[in-house]
């Protein structure tokens, strides 16, 4: 059951989007690491509801990431399957009181296992970003984010953090810091030289950002949207729908998705070693913020911070990999 303040949010949200009375209480429903999705059922309809991270939202530029990122949705959905928001008022992210909501129609609908997944879901994924990709969003006006270079992580610092509190992956980080420190600095200098060449794209196209229903995707959650490399983003999400269930990258599957994005867009022209490397940064970005959150640095919660220390283990071990899979990479997309 829904603790009685949580419950009082829904019903005062339901009022002010005028979605009706609740026929129930809200029901958790596995979504994203970052905020709380909900499964309402009103007498209007039923509806997902995102309930956003408080301590993300507190910075007005997330606030505006977000609604650039619903602007980008609601054009792409035009082309592509996509799930945006519902927009009341004209708009896509509510706010009520000091808390931010993003509110779906549900759709009866599933992501996939990795070992559900089959090559021609990745043939499929591969011809959509394609399509992603040639779509012109000159129109929404969103301006290229001026060339920053990332700063290096401090892995020591985290190290020592972690050491103090007796953190569960502080054996892991201690093994692989040496490797953290080169990979970092290989991934900032890759993702600097590739950044002449931007699209806007989704951002994260997990299989568990994409519904299904047979083999008809559809795609949710666009909170990451925004400019990104075009080769980086193929390489990232064929990464993506090509592990198992062990992380381990697939031949087969990775092929079958690199072919369905050249029968939408082409021949692919990059630096793919360059590109490789710069594969592990958006991990190791990752990584820093469930080392974070793991040592409650930026964290709200119990629940949050059990989520950051899973993470930060599982993602040690998923840059390891992918840092030993490079080379077959490479020889597969010559």
């Amino acid at each position: 059951m829904l603790e009685r303040t949580k419950m009082s949010e829904f019903h005062k949200l339901c009022h002010a989007l005028k979605l009706g009375e609740l026929r129930s209480a809200p029901v958790p429903v596995t979504g994203g690491l970052l905020h709380k999705m909900y499964a309402m059922q009103t007498t209007t309809g039923k509806y997902a509801v995102k309930v956003l991270n408080p301590q993300i939202m507190a910075r007005s530029a997330a606030r505006e990431n977000y609604m650039a990122s619903e602007r980008i949705a609601n054009y792409a959905v035009k082309i592509i399957p996509a799930l945006p928001a519902k927009k009341f008022g004209g708009k896509s992210l509510q706010r009520l009181g000091e808390h931010f909501y993003l509110v779906f129609d549900w759709v009866e609908m599933i992501s996939l296992k990795h070992d559900e997944i089959d090559m021609a879901h990745c043939e499929k994924m591969g011809d959509i970003l394609a399509k992603l990709h040639r779509i012109d969003f000159s129109i929404l006006g969103i301006e290229v984010p001026l060339l920053s270079k990332p700063a290096p992580t401090d892995w020591g610092f985290y190290l020592e953090k972690g050491q103090e509190s007796n953190a569960e992956w502080t054996d892991q980080l201690l093994e692989s810091i040496e490797h953290l420190h080169i990979w970092n600095a290989a991934a900032i200098e890759s993702v600097n030289s590739l950044s002449s060449e931007q699209v806007i794209t989704h951002g994260d196209l997990d299989p568990k950002n994409v519904l299904w229903s047979d083999h008809e995707p559809l795609l949710i959650d666009w909170e990451s949207s925004g400019y990104k490399n075009p080769a980086l983003d193929v390489l990232e999400t064929a990464v993506y729908w090509s592990e198992n269930g062990l992380g381990e990258i697939q031949r087969e599957k990775f092929a079958a998705f690199i072919q369905g994005y050249k029968t939408g867009q082409g021949r692919i022209r990059s630096d793919w070693s360059l590109v490789l490397a710069g594969g592990l940064l958006s991990k190791l970005e990752w990584l820093e913020y469930s080392l974070k959150r793991s040592l409650w640095i930026e964290c709200t919660d119990e629940e949050e911070q059990k989520t950051g220390t899973e993470q930060a283990s599982r993602t040690l071990d998923a840059i390891q990999q992918y840092a030993e899979s490079i080379p077959q990479m490479e020889e597969w997309l010559k």
